[in-house]
């Protein structure tokens, strides 16, 4: 990346401000055909970016995450569809749900979620929205529990792989010692997260 673009980056506090620091990330929208809307969602926690298209929620994640060029063009190359900066119902809707959610009142997203990945990579995000409000699971319970025992690492990749944060819950495992461990959001929105579900389950 280069040197110009990432402190763009660094300081970008709207989607205007990303948009033209990822430029070349963006299409124009096409013509015919479905496409994924990209939308900036401001959170407590920081900016989120979020993709939908017609049918499913395809992407969200912290818009300053490190890397989050590459999340992109990976969400590009897995849905097969043109990426144009916009808004649709269902990213509506999820601005909605994740301010209920942050909000401590909201415990089960309502939205449709496709994300494509792997065998393994789908096995364990599915395994993830499994794991309830408030809960946690260790990276090697979770490999137990999708059958992979001893695929802890394995697990913790396709968990730092998964491209819709919050509503498939990688923020819920952690490590075997109960301590958060990493998250592609940085340690301490992780940590966060899971104060505000257990803070909420205790009122």
């Amino acid at each position: 990346m280069e040197k110009g673009v990432s402190q763009v980056k660094a300081r970008a506090t709207s989607f205007k401000d990303f948009v033209d620091a990822y430029a070349g990330l963006f299409d124009a929208r096409p013509a015919g055909g479905d496409y994924v809307r990209m939308a900036w969602i401001v959170s407590p926690y920081g900016p989120l970016l979020a993709g939908a298209d017609s049918s499913s929620l395809r992407f969200l994640d912290f818009a300053d995450r490190a890397g989050i060029d590459a999340h992109i063009a990976s969400l590009r190359i897995s849905c097969r569809l043109p990426l144009v900066p916009g808004e649709n119902a269902l990213i509506d809707r999820l601005r909605d749900e994740l301010a209920s959610y942050f909000s401590g009142a909201l415990r089960e997203f309502s939205l449709p979620v496709a994300s494509a990945g792997t065998p393994f990579q789908e096995l364990v995000w599915r395994e993830l929205r499994g794991i309830p409000y408030g809960g946690t699971l260790s990276y090697g319970e979770l490999a137990r529990r999708i059958g992979s025992p001893g695929a802890s690492r394995a697990v913790g990749a396709a968990n730092g792989s998964n491209r819709v944060l919050i509503l498939v819950p990688c923020h819920r495992v952690v490590n075997a010692n109960g301590t958060p461990g990493g998250y592609s959001g940085g340690s301490e929105r992780k940590r966060s997260l899971l104060e505000l579900e257990r803070a909420a389950l205790a009122t």
